[in-house]
């Protein structure tokens, strides 16, 4: 028997008014998931445990199998494991997103938070923009390391884990309302400004009609993870598909096998057709038995208020991803058990993360496990099926 997990990153929402009611994932046109609703469980999942921050890494960690409570020490410790950067006892790590701040008030407090991605900003030209960041703030104490996309890296050699707030949750908001606490810690963000706002890079991108990627922003502070391995865990040998730092790092915390995919890019236009090959090759020519592929794109276009582009990457993770690893599996005639959701809703209304149960759909390709018309909130919900552990999912998927 071969296990896939399937997330799309942020795919459930909440009901829209122009959409005549309906959610994204209902509105959308998904042939393949709603065939599969036809003859799997279609359920509900608590992702993330009662007041806990709703965020890709607890509820990806729930995911995977691992109860937040009992393994997470803040996100960018997972993300510094994908980098490569060996963390001591006594380091802070914290995620430095890459960000468009308004640029017509004088005082950087006033600025207005436009972006956390900078227009999903390119690795090659964040990795220039850092550069300039770490030649005049970077010293024995602070490290900076280059991540992927928008998303990089402070270690804070001998620091603490400060209360910090994700820029995606503030979108429209002053940044001097959340600043951080720590003075130096501030003063590196202001001091980024100074050193990026005029940089050639953010000039060339202002001039070809993109945002600039202006400033630093810091969060998701915590200390050395400490994951046990999933191959001993549940006896199964996995890979992780995904372009995003914090996936990877969860994979490398595991000792799971990170599958890299060219092109792969985590935005709306990433290589999904690349990742569903990937993972049709891990499981059937590779040995894997079980592949999770992750596809940030439905969380991106929440975070952007696009109804229209979240509901297109809702239907190229149906198409380009789902159809492929299924139609693979299903001519190799290889038994298989697919699990697909989202890992926490991103809804539209709010452009950031909440803690809603998500849905989720339960097929395998050997029997019928119970028929339900199609897969959305709407009839995960009717459904009556609730996983009130998220990190108990698993263990459906694993059923003998």
């Amino acid at each position: 028997m071969k296990y896939v997990i399937v997330l799309g990153d942020g795919m459930a929402d909440e009901p829209i008014e122009a959409l005549g009611g309906k959610t994204p994932l209902e509105y959308a046109r998904t042939p393949v998931m709603d065939d599969l609703a036809g003859r799997s469980q279609v359920g509900l999942a608590c992702t993330i445990p009662e007041g806990m921050k709703p965020g890709s890494d607890t509820a990806n960690l729930a995911v995977l199998g691992y109860n937040p409570r009992q393994y997470y020490t803040g996100r960018s410790p997972l993300e510094a494991l994908s980098i490569g950067v060996n963390m001591r006892a006594d380091d802070i790590a914290i995620r430095t997103n890459l960000i468009t701040l308004s640029e017509d008030e004088e005082a950087y407090e006033d600025k207005i938070i436009l972006d956390h991605s900078s227009d999903e900003i390119s690795t090659e030209d964040a990795a220039i923009l850092l550069e300039a960041v770490r030649k005049e703030l970077e010293d024995d104490i602070y490290k900076f390391y280059v991540g992927t996309s928008y998303r990089h890296l402070l270690i804070w050699a001998g620091g603490s884990v400060a209360e910090l707030t994700p820029p995606h949750d503030v979108l429209g908001q002053k940044a001097g309302n959340y600043l951080p606490a720590d003075e130096k810690l501030g003063a590196m963000q202001k001091k980024s400004y100074e050193i990026l706002s005029k940089h050639p890079i953010n000039l060339e991108r202002k001039a070809k009609g993109l945002k600039p990627a202006n400033s630093c922003w810091f969060w998701g502070a915590g200390t050395r993870p400490a994951l046990s391995s999933f191959e001993e865990k549940y006896h199964k040998k996995g890979a992780m598909i995904s372009a995003v730092d914090l996936l990877k790092g969860i994979a490398v915390g595991t000792g799971m096998t990170n599958i890299s995919v060219e092109g792969a890019n985590g935005g709306l236009h990433t290589n999904y057709e690349g990742k569903a090959q990937a993972a049709a090759d891990a499981l059937l020519k590779d040995g894997f038995d079980f592949v999770y592929i992750h596809v940030e794109a439905p969380d991106e276009m929440g975070h952007q208020g696009s109804t229209e582009k979240k509901i297109q990457a809702i239907e190229y993770l149906d198409e380009r991803v789902i159809r492929i690893v299924r139609e693979a599996l299903d001519q190799a005639k290889e038994p298989y058990r697919l699990l697909v959701l989202p890992d926490h809703p991103t809804p539209i209304r709010v452009r950031t993360h909440t803690s809603d149960p998500v849905p989720y759909l339960l097929y395998d390709s050997e029997k019928e496990l119970r028929r339900i018309g199609a897969y959305n909130e709407r009839e995960a919900k009717e459904s009556g099926i609730v996983v009130e552990h998220g990190y108990e999912l698993i263990e459906k998927l694993f059923e003998a």
